[in-house]
């Protein structure tokens, strides 16, 4: 089932989230509505935040970034095959040369700027099976990982500009809090005028 995406604006977007246990509710359907609703989006990360709940829970599928020829074959060949789910996530170190990336985000469509993420993180997490891993990620897997790991934190991409881009940007922030927007899938606004 295709889920509403929360759009900028929501104070859902702006909470910090809530681990969850193996007993959560529906959680299968949960993770695949998210999947289908990331894809249907065409987007390579979501969380829980962004279809309204405040868990502390993403999907990532990185695949499409394997089709980006300037990065290396390795790097292609590693994200073909990255698809995961973190629940109850917990970064517990970053380091590397922040570098910068055009981000943007199913919840602020159109809106694309450059963010400045440490190259490498350690990840502590739990897959959808309920098995604990602690995993190294370096590279585009990382920063999709941290852009998703911020929505569990109450954050957005947004949140790691300038003052003066976030100044510029102000309006089309406003438009899509407003829901003064049209999107290709389903948005669900806090503050539709």
């Amino acid at each position: 089932m295709i889920l509403p995406i929360t759009a900028y604006g929501d104070p859902v977007l702006k909470k910090v989230t809530q681990d969850i246990t193996p007993d959560y509710p529906d959680l299968k359907a949960l993770i695949e509505n998210m999947f289908e609703t990331m894809y249907s989006a065409e987007g390579v990360g979501l969380a829980a935040p962004q279809v309204g709940l405040n868990i502390r829970m993403a999907v990532v599928d990185a695949s499409p970034f394997a089709e980006d020829d300037s990065l290396p074959k390795t790097e292609r060949d590693y994200l073909k095959k990255f698809k995961r789910v973190f629940i109850n996530p917990i970064i517990t170190e970053r380091w590397g040369t922040p570098w910068g990336f055009e981000e943007g985000c199913l919840s602020l469509p159109g809106i694309h700027e450059k963010v400045f993420r440490p190259e490498s993180i350690l990840m502590t997490y739990y897959d959808e099976n309920w098995e604990e891993h602690t995993d190294e990620f370096s590279g585009l897997a990382a920063r999709v990982i941290q852009h998703e790991y911020d929505h569990l934190d109450g954050k957005v991409f947004t949140d790691h500009l300038s003052p003066l881009t976030r100044r510029m940007i102000q309006k089309r922030l406003s438009c899509i809090a407003e829901g003064r927007i049209n999107t290709r899938y389903p948005m669900r606004f806090a503050r539709r005028k």
